[in-house]
């Protein structure tokens, strides 16, 4: 248990602490960042596969029209996610993506009921309703949707659905996703290179090996959050993954000096409170529960 606690918080603190690698490569665009990305893990999921001598599963999924279409839907979600992220935080909008990590475990709760014919309880529909109202706040407050949360929110909502119905672990669908976006990737930063563009031809040796390193970066919080997830209750890893976007608001506001008007306040603090609510709402049915 102690264990599992450790890897899935590693895990997060990792995620949590991107946007200070993404800020390494603030030069460079964020559909080439994801691009390189995309080769990068590629290349590290191929290599771990290879020492585990784990290949076997190819074979069936080929064979699978509809797994491999499922796959390379979440492929696209996981490569908007990326692009919509990275974006945010070479342009200034930090705490706009924590947002939509905050949000996420409530859209989660929405997914599974239209999707999934999950019954969720009372309590978190109140969390979800409470989170609403500090969306709707937020865009009131700036007079538009805030899109990136959003964005962020809804792609990774989408992409754990079909994560959760697939049949591949973590890794091989790692493994298969960036397989399936490598040749588009390899293909344009090919052509940019051909033309002269891009920082495989323009850019530093410093810049390229921050580049390559986002495939560790990438594949590495991934396995230890798989790890971690086999270890400990989805309770516990629910209330672990708010350190994730809590770095990333931390690191907005206080390393970064995002602009954060004190009406907006008003928004994130009802977004926590839901979290608060759904948060207390599991610890309290698991305490009515009593073992067999």
């Amino acid at each position: 248990m102690n264990t599992g606690i450790l890897y899935a918080a590693l895990a997060y603190i990792a995620w949590g602490l991107f946007p200070l690698y993404f800020r390494q490569v603030a030069d460079v665009p964020s559909l080439e960042v994801v691009m390189h990305r995309t080769l990068w893990s590629l290349l590290v999921v191929l290599g771990l596969l290879a020492v585990r001598r784990h290949w076997a599963w190819m074979a069936s999924v080929v064979r699978q029209p509809r797994v491999l279409g499922a796959f390379a839907l979440s492929a696209v979600l996981l490569s908007g996610n990326w692009l919509t992220y990275v974006w945010a935080v070479q342009n200034q909008h930090v705490v706009d993506a924590s947002l939509g990590y905050f949000i996420l475990p409530l859209v989660n709760v929405a997914l599974g009921f239209v999707f999934l014919h999950e019954r969720p309880r009372p309590g978190q529909w109140l969390a979800v309703a409470v989170a609403a109202a500090g969306v709707l706040w937020l865009t009131l407050q700036a007079g538009r949707l805030p899109w990136i949360a959003l964005v962020l929110a809804l792609s990774f909502g989408f992409y754990g659905l079909l994560r959760k119905v697939a049949v591949l672990g973590a890794l091989e669908g790692l493994a298969l996703e960036t397989l399936m976006l490598a040749p588009v990737a390899a293909a344009v930063l090919g052509w940019w290179a051909w033309q002269g563009q891009g920082a495989l031809v323009q850019g530093d040796a410093a810049t390229i090996g921050w580049l390559v390193l986002a495939g560790p970066m990438t594949a590495v919080p991934l396995l230890l959050f798989a790890a971690g997830a086999r270890l400990i209750p989805m309770s516990t890893l629910g209330i672990l993954q708010y350190i994730s976007p809590s770095l990333q608001f931390a690191l907005g506001v206080w390393i970064f000096h995002e602009a954060f008007e004190p009406a907006r306040l008003v928004g994130f603090v009802l977004i926590w409170g839901a979290l608060v609510v759904y948060s207390l709402e599991g610890w309290w049915m698991r305490q009515r529960v009593v073992p067999a």
